[in-house]
């Protein structure tokens, strides 16, 4: 059963005498999270995101709860969707709940202002993805007070042990902030910048195109087209949405593609000269 090698890890835990513990992604599990909420005792659950500068996110943001029964029935129905994402497990010492919410709480949030972002640590995807990533010496600046952790790696469950459970003081530079971007990881960034981009700037043609074929589909053609270019730069990325979106089905004329010995830059440079005086931008 899919849910096997979780049980027997949450067992093993419990044996070994230590808290088990569930990371829940609240935003996307608010009803699991309400009903083991009125299944807790204050003692064993606190919200990430309250008492700190995004507490007004509290309610989207993510929970952990400790609990006492591997068996529980509010346990197994989330090991039977793992692809679902709600989050992972982890085991602690016992009592050391909020030790491991602090932990969390001071790796929050990310960048400079006016550039900051959450870290999604409540993400499976994203602690699987850190943990391949770092080396064995890494993991207790990353994992802080958790014994051990269970998660679901994208086809099947694992778990990875922290050889110095503590209390840690966060990186100047963080590792596990500098995982290499998967390419799809990097198509679905992309493919949420332009269509924001194009809400915001153009949402009558998006409007309108969306009416006429799959806006999705759209959008991973010309994305697949700037990659192909090199155009990665916001500017030629957004010249290039709407350009094509003033004659979505229409073949780009001969002019777009790229010279002999061109560099991205020259090749978007001209093409850009070219439209505008095609356009009746520039003087003839």
């Amino acid at each position: 059963m899919t849910r096997s090698l979780p049980h027997q890890w949450l067992i093993e835990q419990q044996r070994l005498g230590h808290a088990l513990c569930l990371v829940l992604d609240s935003e996307h599990e608010h009803p699991t999270r309400q009903t083991l909420l009125k299944n807790s005792r204050p003692d064993q659950h606190l919200s990430v995101y309250g008492q700190t500068l995004v507490a007004d996110l509290a309610d989207a943001g993510p929970f952990v709860f400790t609990f006492d029964r591997p068996g529980d029935e509010h346990i197994n129905e989330l090991l039977d969707r793992p692809d679902s994402h709600w989050g992972w497990f982890a085991s602690l010492p016992k009592g050391e709940l909020p030790t491991l919410v602090e932990h969390w709480r001071e790796r929050l949030v990310i960048g400079e202002r006016p550039h900051q972002a959450l870290y999604r640590f409540h993400d499976n995807r994203v602690l699987s993805r850190a943990l391949k990533y770092l080396s064995v010496e890494d993991y207790p600046a990353y994992l802080g007070p958790a014994i051990s952790v269970c998660y679901w790696q994208g086809n099947h469950w694992s778990s990875t042990h922290n050889p110095a459970p503590g209390t840690y003081p966060v990186p100047d530079s963080p590792l596990w902030l500098q995982v290499p971007v998967t390419p799809q990881q990097a198509m679905q960034v992309r493919l949420v910048n332009a269509r924001r981009f194009l809400l915001a700037e153009h949402v009558q043609a998006f409007a309108a195109l969306a009416e006429q074929q799959d806006p999705e589909a759209w959008l991973r053609v010309t994305l697949d087209q700037a990659e192909a270019w090199h155009w990665q730069a916001s500017e030629q990325l957004e010249f290039l949405l709407t350009q094509r979106l003033q004659a979505p089905a229409q073949a780009l004329a001969p002019y777009w593609q790229v010279r002999s010995a061109e560099s991205p830059d020259e090749h978007f440079e001209r093409v850009r000269l070219m439209a505008a005086f095609w356009q009746g931008d520039t003087p003839a």
